[in-house]
């Protein structure tokens, strides 16, 4: 490692939401998303929130928060970066960013997602959004869907488990992919394809007591994901085959807990139905492993012999990875649900209870790489922390200890081989937390003066981080 240099061409950078960062709730045309529908609890815990995070929502709930006047959405009011985005992306060009990934919301496109035609202004938007970051000198790495389907969706079809919702969002896909196909190279199709037990209601829009089997109707949703991925890959191909599209996963592989043949077996387990996702979308078919789980907890996929084709011959081109925290798993006590999980005694956690682990990012990053031999961007990696604003000055340390510790890990896993090709540090401005619908959980160098319930100047400040991660690009991550 000591004479190892980063490639000359690696793209530093950082990672927002559209939902989470744009507000602009309803400005142009926009329709309703899923995370329009994510109200601010001041009275929940972190870990209330958490558990009703994993429950998802009822069909009860989104009617509810759509009519709710009373209510405060964070999602709805981000941080003006509709408005804003001129300014924020020249000081995030002022740290030196070589690449700035986004997403696409779905809903200033086709604002129910029925519609015939897209709209005109939502994506004069992201005209100017992504030659903007284009002049500034970033390659633009943008996702289709990041948690913004639209709420008719649901309503009308009942979640992502609907054949006919696949038909709708590769005529969305198809539209961006035609209007940025000489922009953009790099494109994530889905944000974190495998957060279905985390993100349950984000991630398929079913509502968790319209179905029988809620994990059958889980499954058979990202099915018709992957159906969607590879149908898009294919018209990628047929207008510009030198886009790169690539899927994205959130690392939940675990550790056992101890040496115990046990805790050992259901690690290896847990983590399998993890590469599950990829295995499908790198190699073109169900592991016969996945198929044997489903059949062992009474799920039946309808998977048709076009679409086993269709996946075979349509691979993704690269791994997408979020990486926050690692789990660990004890047989006694866990079982193959991913957020089924132990607190592992040997780290420290933030208030989120997620474990700082800089060496879980080497290990996530190797298994990838030596599975599947795909260039990876680090899509997502941060630190969220309640950070204060003092004589208009934030120290924030611990971000720059963890994000220090984890590029080196990073580069470890380089300099043994893995083409690690992007690093986007989540969240360079502070924006609407996903899981929480915080503002208070910041992930950014700079500061945005806002509160949990939208109240601030709104105010850009540099933190101490924001000279540190400058100083990493500017030596090409010599200086951590």
């Amino acid at each position: 490692m000591k004479n190892y240099q980063m490639p000359k061409d690696f793209l530093w950078g950082g990672a927002i939401a559209a939902n989470q960062a744009e507000g602009a709730y309803k400005v142009d045309g926009k329709g309703v998303s899923l995370a329009d529908l994510h109200k601010y609890y001041p009275d929940k815990s972190n870990a209330e929130i958490a558990e009703e995070q994993h429950k998802g929502m009822s069909l009860a709930d989104v009617k509810a928060n759509m009519a709710d006047t009373e209510g405060y959405y964070p999602k709805r009011h981000g941080i003006d970066f509709y408005h804003t985005y001129e300014e924020d992306l020249e000081l995030l060009s002022e740290m030196g960013f070589k690449n700035f990934r986004t997403s696409i919301d779905w809903t200033r496109i086709f604002p129910t997602g029925e519609e015939e035609e897209p709209n005109e202004a939502g994506l004069a938007y992201y005209d100017r959004l992504i030659d903007k970051i284009l002049s500034l000198g970033m390659e633009p790495i943008i996702t289709i869907l990041h948690y913004e389907t639209p709420v008719e969706i649901t309503l009308n079809y009942g979640g992502w488990n609907n054949r006919k919702v696949v038909d709708l969002f590769v005529k969305y896909g198809k539209v961006v992919l035609d209007r940025y196909k000489d922009k953009v190279k790099y494109w994530i199709v889905i944000n974190q394809v495998n957060l279905i037990q985390f993100e349950p209601f984000n991630s398929t829009a079913i509502p968790y007591d319209t179905v029988d089997n809620y994990l059958e109707a889980s499954y058979q949703a990202v099915h018709h994901q992957f159906i969607a991925c590879a149908l898009l890959k294919e018209y990628a191909e047929s207008i510009n085959p030198e886009m790169m599209i690539g899927t994205m996963m959130a690392d939940c592989t675990a550790y056992p807990y101890s040496c115990d043949p046990n805790d050992v077996n259901l690690a290896l387990r847990r983590n399998r139905m993890q590469y599950f996702y990829t295995d499908v979308q790198f190699q073109g078919e169900y592991p016969q492993y996945a198929l044997n789980y489903f059949a062992e907890n009474d799920i039946h996929l309808e998977i048709t012999e076009e679409d086993k084709q269709l996946l075979k011959a349509h691979p993704m081109d690269y791994l997408g990875l979020s990486y926050y925290y690692s789990q660990m798993v004890d047989s006694t006590k866990n079982d193959m649900n991913p957020s089924s999980v132990t607190p592992n005694p040997n780290l420290k956690a933030n208030p989120w209870g997620w474990a700082v682990d800089p060496q879980g990012l080497y290990n996530s990053l190797s298994q990838y790489w030596d599975r599947y031999h795909k260039s990876i961007i680090i899509a997502e990696n941060g630190f969220g922390m309640y950070d204060k604003l003092e004589d208009g000055k934030v120290h924030d340390d611990y971000r720059i200890s963890y994000l220090s510790e984890h590029i080196a890990q990073m580069k470890q896993a380089m300099y043994d081989g893995v083409d690690v090709i992007a690093y986007c540090a989540w969240g360079p401005i502070d924006i609407i937390s996903c899981s929480s619908a915080q503002m208070e959980k910041r992930y950014g160098f700079i500061y945005v003066d806002l509160d949990n319930e939208g109240n601030g100047s709104g105010k850009r400040i540099k933190k101490d981080s924001f000279d540190w991660y400058k100083q990493v690009i500017a030596t090409n991550g010599e200086q951590l």
